[in-house]
Protein backbone atom coordinates (compact mmCIF):
# COMPACT_ATOMS: atom_id res chain seq x y z
CA UNK A 1 0.00 0.00 0.00
CA UNK A 2 1.21 3.66 -1.16
CA UNK A 3 0.81 5.89 1.75
CA UNK A 4 1.93 9.31 0.47
CA UNK A 5 4.02 10.88 -1.81
CA UNK A 6 6.64 13.37 -0.34
CA UNK A 7 8.12 16.25 -2.85
CA UNK A 8 11.80 16.78 -2.75
CA UNK A 9 11.77 20.76 -3.69
CA UNK A 10 15.51 22.27 -4.56
CA UNK A 11 16.54 25.97 -3.80
CA UNK A 12 19.61 27.95 -3.67
CA UNK A 13 19.54 28.25 -0.41
CA UNK A 14 17.30 26.73 2.62
CA UNK A 15 15.98 30.45 3.55
CA UNK A 16 14.14 30.63 0.14
CA UNK A 17 12.50 27.33 0.52
CA UNK A 18 11.77 27.79 4.62
CA UNK A 19 10.21 31.01 3.64
CA UNK A 20 7.55 29.49 1.02
CA UNK A 21 6.88 26.55 3.39
CA UNK A 22 6.96 27.38 6.76
CA UNK A 23 6.90 31.52 6.32
CA UNK A 24 4.38 31.23 3.55
CA UNK A 25 1.99 28.02 4.15
CA UNK A 26 2.77 27.78 7.99
CA UNK A 27 4.57 23.87 7.78
CA UNK A 28 6.63 23.02 10.53
CA UNK A 29 10.52 22.23 10.56
CA UNK A 30 10.38 18.96 11.53
CA UNK A 31 13.91 18.56 10.88
CA UNK A 32 16.99 20.34 9.96
CA UNK A 33 20.54 19.99 8.78
CA UNK A 34 22.87 21.75 6.69
CA UNK A 35 21.33 20.82 3.09
CA UNK A 36 17.84 19.10 4.10
CA UNK A 37 14.81 20.29 5.95
CA UNK A 38 11.44 18.21 6.21
CA UNK A 39 8.51 20.27 6.63
CA UNK A 40 5.24 19.28 7.46
CA UNK A 41 1.53 20.71 8.09
CA UNK A 42 -1.41 17.98 8.59
CA UNK A 43 -0.61 15.10 6.44
CA UNK A 44 1.40 17.12 3.99
CA UNK A 45 5.16 16.83 3.76
CA UNK A 46 8.10 18.06 1.65
CA UNK A 47 11.63 17.77 1.62
CA UNK A 48 13.24 21.13 1.03
CA UNK A 49 17.22 20.61 -0.03
CA UNK A 50 19.36 23.57 -0.74
CA UNK A 51 21.15 22.56 -3.90
CA UNK A 52 22.04 25.41 -6.38
CA UNK A 53 22.96 23.27 -9.08
CA UNK A 54 19.32 21.16 -8.86
CA UNK A 55 17.41 24.47 -8.28
CA UNK A 56 18.90 25.80 -11.41
CA UNK A 57 17.27 22.54 -13.73
CA UNK A 58 13.96 22.29 -11.77
CA UNK A 59 11.08 24.88 -10.70
CA UNK A 60 8.67 22.55 -10.12
CA UNK A 61 4.56 22.61 -9.87
CA UNK A 62 3.33 21.15 -6.69
CA UNK A 63 -0.18 20.41 -5.88
CA UNK A 64 -2.08 20.14 -2.81
CA UNK A 65 -5.36 18.99 -2.65
CA UNK A 66 -7.25 19.82 0.76
CA UNK A 67 -10.83 19.81 1.65
CA UNK A 68 -10.42 23.62 3.23
CA UNK A 69 -9.73 25.46 0.17
CA UNK A 70 -11.54 29.09 1.38
CA UNK A 71 -10.43 28.87 4.51
CA UNK A 72 -6.45 28.39 3.33
CA UNK A 73 -6.86 31.20 0.99
CA UNK A 74 -7.96 33.62 3.34
CA UNK A 75 -5.07 32.06 5.77
CA UNK A 76 -2.19 32.62 3.25
CA UNK A 77 -4.00 35.65 1.62
CA UNK A 78 -4.09 37.40 5.28
CA UNK A 79 -0.42 36.61 5.99
CA UNK A 80 1.51 36.46 2.72
CA UNK A 81 -0.57 38.15 -0.46
CA UNK A 82 3.40 38.37 -1.99
CA UNK A 83 2.55 34.81 -2.68
CA UNK A 84 -0.69 34.99 -4.29
CA UNK A 85 0.21 33.56 -8.05
CA UNK A 86 -0.68 36.37 -10.70
CA UNK A 87 -2.59 34.31 -13.14
CA UNK A 88 -4.59 32.64 -10.18
CA UNK A 89 -4.84 34.62 -6.72
CA UNK A 90 -8.30 34.13 -6.06
CA UNK A 91 -10.72 30.80 -5.59
CA UNK A 92 -11.77 29.58 -8.49
CA UNK A 93 -13.31 26.87 -10.39
CA UNK A 94 -12.10 25.35 -13.23
CA UNK A 95 -13.16 24.20 -16.34
CA UNK A 96 -12.51 20.01 -14.95
CA UNK A 97 -14.43 20.78 -11.88
CA UNK A 98 -12.15 21.91 -9.05
CA UNK A 99 -11.78 24.73 -7.25
CA UNK A 100 -8.19 26.15 -7.42
CA UNK A 101 -5.53 28.80 -6.45
CA UNK A 102 -1.95 29.14 -6.97
CA UNK A 103 1.08 30.68 -5.35
CA UNK A 104 3.91 31.17 -6.96
CA UNK A 105 7.69 32.15 -4.53
CA UNK A 106 9.87 34.51 -5.99
CA UNK A 107 12.63 31.08 -7.35
CA UNK A 108 9.28 30.22 -9.83
CA UNK A 109 7.90 27.29 -7.35
CA UNK A 110 4.31 26.96 -8.19
CA UNK A 111 2.35 25.75 -5.46
CA UNK A 112 -1.98 24.69 -6.30
CA UNK A 113 -4.09 24.32 -4.28
CA UNK A 114 -7.36 21.89 -5.61
CA UNK A 115 -10.59 20.78 -3.42
CA UNK A 116 -12.36 18.62 -5.33
CA UNK A 117 -16.11 18.65 -5.16
CA UNK A 118 -17.99 15.99 -3.07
Amino acid sequence: MMIRLIPKVFFDRMEEGLDLFVDGLGFTVLYQDGELAVVGRDSAKAYVVASAEYAAKDRPEIAIETDTIEELHREVAAKRPDLLHPNLPRVTQRPWGALEFSLLDKTGVCVVFRQWPE
